[in-house]
């Protein structure tokens, strides 16, 4: 009964959501794109076998590569479904995947209703369901179980606080998580907070982000970058959300005088003008990413704002140190990994609760700070951009910390072959 009434929900609110989609094109046209998908129709070429794997948006998807890598070299007669709900994930994947051509199938997941998700399955055929992380729909869980296709949860992750929101939807996520195959847990705490739900078969076999090779061009575009900015500390605050930039620009702008370069990744494309405006208000220089071309950054520019997209690892090689944003406010925090993969030293705010374990584990092993504001943070940060030994021994902890963790991919591609070769 309770799915019944969630798929009547969602039926009656799809003017609402496709309304609120439409609007949402205005800042971000991609979203006005494709738009059969999101209700089950599809004109992509059909391969002989699809492996599907579901990353719902940016992060999911850069997660995703070393996985997909691996079940393309593991299944060579076999194509990959990728699927996204947005479009800087769909970006995203055929910035990673588009050089293996139509090995890689790109979709939108349709929305999550019975009748749509039935016809995606009875299209596509996929063998398995991969969901990356988080991604897990009741009606997606119903189908992919009416049409005996096993379902694998992936790199995954539910903190205290989803746990909770999940068992006030104790009807709905119980079942779906009844209809799991098998779970591959990011750590012990969420392996024991997924089964707490009745997720069955849960394994913990770590991070698989911990596997992401830092693309040799992206490092290089990195190396370029940095030479336009020249010899003066290059402070990173990557993936920002709203609410933080003010925070951390006002910060900025009262900290003592330095030639620091403060580089401000706003994590969402569309408030990139907006953060621009922030910046403009408070009278700083500024320089955005997209303008840059070949010409060097003025010594008088006190922010460069990247607007781009897929240029994280470039940003990490630029900076001598990166805060990850989304923690300073009640977020949940982003994953640290990728700047560790670089050798870079990181802060972090209080908020990383949707990463809590690997932050942790980051602070315990001198690869990260914590900081409690982003005046603390602002302060720590020009501490480290004078003192070269000791921002350099923390870049070493964070290499290190990185290399130990790695070999998610192979432990999880051994839950996975015995349902792919059914």
């Amino acid at each position: 009964m309770a799915r019944i009434l969630y798929s009547l929900a969602w039926w009656l609110a799809l003017p609402l959501v496709v309304g609120r989609l439409w609007l949402r094109g205005k800042k971000e046209p991609g979203y006005r794109h494709h738009l059969g998908e999101r209700f089950g129709f599809y004109r992509q070429s059909k391969a002989q076998s699809f492996i599907w794997v579901h990353a719902v948006s940016v992060g999911e998807t850069r997660a995703a590569e070393p996985l997909v890598d691996a079940l393309l070299q593991a299944y060579p007669a076999h194509a990959i479904l990728l699927t996204h709900m947005t479009p800087t994930g769909r970006a995203t994947g055929q910035s990673l995947f588009g050089k293996h051509g139509g090995r890689v199938v790109q979709s939108y997941l349709p929305y999550d209703t019975g009748w749509m998700v039935g016809r995606f399955l009875r299209y596509f055929k996929p063998r398995i369901c991969i969901l990356m992380e988080t991604e897990v729909w009741p009606n997606v869980m119903a189908q992919c179980t009416k049409h005996r296709v096993p379902v694998a949860l992936v790199n995954a992750r539910l903190s205290e606080r989803s746990l909770k929101k999940a068992q006030r939807l104790s009807a709905l996520m119980i079942d779906a998580a009844h209809a799991m195959t098998i779970v591959a847990a990011q750590t012990q705490a969420d392996a024991e907070r997924l089964s707490s739900l009745g997720a069955p078969s849960v394994q913990v076999t770590g991070s698989v982000k911990f596997d992401v090779t830092p693309p040799e061009h992206a490092v290089e575009k990195g190396r370029i970058m940095r030479s336009q900015i020249g010899s003066r500390p290059v402070m990173l605050c990557a993936s920002t959300r709203e609410g933080e930039e003010a925070l951390i620009l006002d910060a900025w702008q009262a900290a003592p005088a330095s030639d620091a370069l403060l580089l401000l990744v706003p994590r969402h494309p569309q408030r990139f003008n907006e953060v621009a405006q922030m910046v403009q208000e408070r009278g700083l220089s500024l320089v955005r990413r997209s303008a840059m071309g070949d010409a060097p950054v003025s010594a008088d520019t006190r922010v460069l704002l990247g607007d781009s997209m897929g240029e994280m690892f470039a940003y990490y090689t630029a900076c001598d140190l990166a805060f990850i944003g989304g923690s300073l406010m009640p977020l949940g925090g982003q994953n640290l990994i990728e700047a560790c993969a670089i050798g870079k030293p990181v802060l972090i705010g209080q908020h990383t609760f949707n990463f809590a374990e690997v932050s942790d584990d980051a602070v315990a092993a001198g690869a990260a700070l914590r900081v409690n504001d982003a005046k603390v943070m602002v302060s720590v940060a020009q501490r480290l951009l004078s003192t070269d030994a000791e921002r350099r021994a923390m870049g070493e902890k964070a290499s290190a910390f990185a290399r130990q963790h790695r070999g998610a991919t192979a432990r999880t591609m051994e839950l996975l072959r015995p349902l792919i070769d059914i």
